[in-house]
């Protein structure tokens, strides 16, 4: 672990404007701060476990947070679970504070290793390349037609009577002509039914209901 921390700090400070021709806007809480001499002379400086000590810098991420690990009691044994924090810059509101997953996997203790600054730049690079494909898939498929904005086949105009076909002419002819005799047949039906006469005879079937006119009341 030492030995990962100081190829961390002794790392080159990465230009972080342009990667891959995607410019990111940068914020002065949440740009990728330039390590110089002087902070990198003392972050190896806390890296280092003296025996006196009870935390030691870990390492820090591209938004300039740091992360350290420490014991509750100094001269534990060393089967005592380490404690890891993190600590961010005094300029950085609370609502801006970003970690990444990686970093939350060291913090949780499902990661020993912490991660590396070429790793957390290659997962950047990994999450713009990702953002790129998904606005790339958007525009393909919102310019593939809709199935809802397919234009719907008009219907077929019907034909006048005049323009009709002779088979249909017929055809008509011989259904009005079908259509007399059962007219007929269903009225002497009616003629002769008994339920239909007792019903015309009875006094409450032709009876309807007329529109109310009141009467003037009479004077006492």
């Amino acid at each position: 672990m030492d030995a990962r921390l100081h190829q961390n700090i002794c790392a080159p400070p990465y230009s972080f404007g342009d990667i891959q021709g995607h410019k990111f806007k940068q914020k002065k809480h949440m740009a990728t701060n330039q390590i110089g001499p002087v902070a990198r002379a003392w972050y190896r400086w806390k890296a280092i476990r003296l025996p006196w000590r009870k935390r030691f810098l870990v390492g820090y991420d591209l938004q300039g947070n740091t992360y350290w690990e420490f014991r509750l009691t100094r001269g534990a044994e060393s089967n005592e679970r380490w404690r890891r924090i993190v600590k961010y810059p005094r300029s950085t509101h609370y609502s801006s504070v970003k970690v990444s997953p990686q970093w939350h996997q060291w913090l949780r203790h499902t990661r020993e290793d912490p991660p590396s600054i070429e790793e957390q730049h290659s997962d950047v690079l990994r999450r713009v390349r990702m953002q790129k494909l998904a606005a790339e898939a958007d525009a393909r498929w919102e310019a593939k037609p809709r199935v809802m904005d397919a234009p719907q086949a008009a219907p077929a105009p019907l034909l006048s009577p005049a323009k009709a076909s002779p088979l249909q002419q017929d055809a008509r002819s011989s259904e009005q002509t079908d259509m007399g005799p059962k007219k007929t047949k269903e009225e002497a039906e009616k003629k002769d039914d008994p339920w239909a006469k007792a019903k015309a005879r009875a006094p409450g079937e032709t009876w309807q209901p007329t529109s109310w006119s009141p009467t003037a009341a009479k004077k006492r």
